[in-house]
């Protein structure tokens, strides 16, 4: 390892400081968590997602999630269970009412919700939100410009 940089003298300068200063770089790159998270590779493992934006997942049952305070109210939410890898996550529901056009054993398409791993906002633990359920976009329903596929 590198001796420590002395404070008061600086950075090393001169000719032959190159090689010093290279591998002090290359240390210093472990201390900065946001390259850690995306050169190590470990989001293939540890997230849901696998490292994509979206995944595919079958409704596994609806819950409601109560507002962190100083909110109060109970966010409609749904268990997903991740067709890829068999994960369970819950996801938000979005716009008023939309969770009457999801149904048990529905399949619907998850993203993230915005904040790259974190909850967003009021509700803990919910990192994820639902995109499209049996391949029509839930804003479509919302509007009412699409119908859900009878199966």
């Amino acid at each position: 390892p590198l001796q420590p940089i002395d404070a008061s003298m600086g950075k090393p300068r001169g000719l032959k400081a190159g090689r010093r200063l290279a591998n002090h770089r290359k240390d210093q790159k472990w201390h900065d968590n946001d390259w850690k998270k995306r050169n190590l590779g470990t989001i293939f493992k540890h997230t849901p997602f696998g490292g994509t934006s979206h995944a595919k997942g079958i409704v596994v049952e609806k819950i409601g999630v109560e507002a962190k305070q100083p909110n109060s109210a109970i966010r409609k939410c749904v268990r997903v269970q991740l067709i890829k890898n068999g994960k369970k996550i819950a996801a938000f529901v979005p716009n008023d009412g939309c969770l009457n056009y999801i149904e048990e054993n529905d399949e619907v398409l998850i993203s993230g919700f915005g904040r790259s791993g974190h909850a967003v906002g009021d509700i803990p633990g919910v990192r994820f939100k639902v995109a499209k359920v049996a391949g029509v976009s839930l804003l479509a329903l919302y509007k009412e410009k699409k119908e859900k596929p009878r199966s």
